[in-house]
This record gives structure tokens, sequence and C-alpha cells, in this order.
């Protein structure tokens, strides 16, 4: 198999050896039938050799063609592109060309003066013209303020509804976060309560106790003797 750098070109030495075998095979000329009318034996020889030198330069370009993307193909797996990168870049190519393409610039063109001939016509000015009378009587008319005032009110109303039942919620959670702290501390002082007695009763208290009460009689011990 070719390597895919291996570039075939119509000036290769090698161009053409299958289309030069086939031209090499004998035709015999009863074959061919007669010549076309009009034509005459050599100038039909002369367009056949021509023929031939086209399907040639074809079947070189194809396998120029075939060795070009075969390379395209190994550089993109190099480069790590995907066919989705390569289906995204022939979409955008395609688009830019459409862009750039006489049939879309004209088009272009075409549509920009016919929106200029209609915003200049004067049935484009006179329904502008009645369109914003309309909107100015609308805003200008009782029943247009009277709605606007309505849902003005209607939105403050709501606004103040929204924010007393915040306060209320907020209130509520600071009852129940001072309810939870007093229940703690009832709890804290039931239980220091009831774990006093118990402590005190202690072998570690009771040893505690005697000694503060050794202490303070040799404090009035000494005090007497200096007396």
């Amino acid at each position: 198999m070719e390597s895919a750098s291996q570039d075939i070109n119509l000036y290769s030495p090698n161009k053409g050896l299958l289309a030069d075998a086939m031209t090499d095979v004998p035709v015999d000329n009863a074959a061919r039938g007669a010549a076309p009318e009009g034509l005459s034996l050599a100038e039909e020889e002369e367009l056949r050799a021509e023929l031939a030198k086209v399907e040639e330069e074809i079947g070189t370009l194809r396998q120029v063609l075939a060795a070009k993307e075969r390379h395209c193909g190994e550089l993109k797996r190099k480069l790590g592109l995907t066919p989705l990168d390569g289906l995204k870049q022939n979409l955008s190519k395609s688009w830019h060309d459409v862009q750039v393409s006489n049939a879309y610039v004209k088009t272009s063109e075409k549509l920009g003066e016919w929106n200029d001939k209609v915003t200049q016509s004067d049935l484009y000015l006179s329904a502008s013209s009645t369109l914003e009378d309309w909107n100015e009587k609308l805003t200008q008319s009782e029943a247009y303020k009277k709605t606007q005032e309505t849902l003005s009110q209607a939105g403050q109303k709501t606004s103040a509804a929204l924010s007393n039942v915040g306060s209320v919620i907020s209130r509520k959670l600071g009852d129940m976060r001072a309810h939870s702290i007093s229940h703690s501390l009832s709890g804290y002082s039931i239980r220091h309560s009831i774990s006093m007695p118990a402590m005190r009763n202690s072998a570690t208290f009771k040893s505690f106790e005697d000694r503060v009460g050794t202490i303070k009689t040799s404090i009035r011990a000494n005090g007497l003797s200096d007396m």
C-alpha cells in the first residue's frame, strides 16, 4: 500500500501507465462501426486520441485526490480531529461561502431596497402615524389612567401584605428561639439541682470539705496565738 504522504502528480514518469496499457491494445476498426456522419476518418482518430488523453488525465487526478485524502486523514488523526470537527468546519465554510456568494449579496441588497421602499411609502407612514395617534389617545384616556392607578394600588397592597407576612414569620421565629433557650436553661437548672446532693455526698467532696475545715481551724489557731 502506498504511503499517504506520497503524492501522485501529472508530471510523474509513471503517470497513466494503466491508460497507456489500454491504448496499446489493438482495436478492430470494424468493431468501432462507421464514423459519425460529418466526420472524416482522420477527424475521428484525432477525437478518439484526445478522448483517451482526457480519460488518462482524469484517472491520474483521481489517484492524486485519493492520495491527498489519505494524507489529510492521517494529519487529522495525528491532530486529534474527529469527523464531527470536520463537519462543523465544513458547515461553517459553506455558510461563509453562501454569505459571500453573488446570489446572497444580491438578495440582501434587494431586501434592503424593498425595506427602504416600504418604510418610505405613504401607506406605511400613514399607518405609523395612525398607530401613534391611537397610542397617545389610549394613554391619555380615563380608562387607561384608572387601570394604571388600580394596578399600582394592587401592587402596593401586595407589597405591604408580603412585608407583614415576613414580619410575623420573623417574630414567630424569634419566639421559638427564645422558648428553646429558656427550655435549655431550665433543663440545665433541674439537672444541676438534681446532681448537687449526689455530689455533696461523694467521698471527694467530703474530703475537700475536711481539708477546708482544717485550714480554717489552723488560721483561727494562729490568730489566737498572736493575740
